[in-house]
């Protein structure tokens, strides 16, 4: 597969999300991801007056300027030019920076392998001609996965249509390269929402694109 020719993006509708837990077992089947350890997750959003809990489905953001690139000490960590961060399982020396470094919390060590893990937008699916398997699974479609670098694709259609906001931790801007349709923004979400990682955010982290 040539890499160098896509620009892989994920864009979520939280509005359409059930909380249904489909997509955090399905990563987890088919990555084999170890008891205890997760590689994506669905945050609650409390509703006010009357109105229905809303979630946050997320995973690592694969984002432009990655900060756990940038606290490994071997480069096992790298961001492909197809936008995608990945672990070189053969360069990873279990350190944790990784881990540590991501503002998002969506890096975790494995027990098993003893290496840093994380989403890879299911890589060996991609190689295959197929999407991430939270996608494939998703009962709403809550979840569009494609190349932006193909004027066909849903993604691009999206992107061009605007209205989509990113979750941006207000310390470090790695500029995540996942986005969330703007309606995800109608709530009011808690005072202070957290993410995976026990990172603590101000309501301000949606930030419109």
């Amino acid at each position: 597969m040539d890499i160098s020719r896509k620009n892989y993006v994920l864009i979520i509708d939280a509005l359409k999300c059930l909380d249904c837990k489909a997509c955090l077992v399905a990563c987890k089947v088919e990555n084999n991801v170890p008891e205890g350890r997760w590689r994506n997750w669905v945050k609650p959003a409390i509703g006010v007056k009357g109105r229905r809990v809303q979630f946050q489905p997320g995973q690592c953001m694969q984002c432009e300027d990655p900060a756990c690139v940038a606290a490994c000490p071997v480069r096992a960590t790298y961001k492909r030019s197809d936008g995608m961060v990945v672990i070189d399982p053969a360069k990873c020396i279990g350190c944790g920076n990784c881990v540590t470094g991501c503002p998002y919390g969506a890096r975790f060590w494995n027990p098993v392998t003893r290496r840093a893990d994380k989403c890879d937008y299911c890589q060996h699916r991609l190689i295959r001609g197929e999407e991430p398997a939270c996608v494939t699974t998703c009962p709403t479609k809550a979840r569009v996965f494609g190349d932006l670098n193909d004027p066909g694709s849903r993604v691009s259609a999206l992107m061009k249509k605007g209205r989509l906001v990113q979750v941006k931790n207000t310390l470090i801007d790695t500029r995540p390269r996942i986005y969330y349709t703007a309606g995800t923004v109608q709530l009011d979400w808690p005072k202070e929402p957290t993410l995976p990682g026990n990172v603590r955010l101000p309501v301000s982290f949606w930030k419109k694109t």
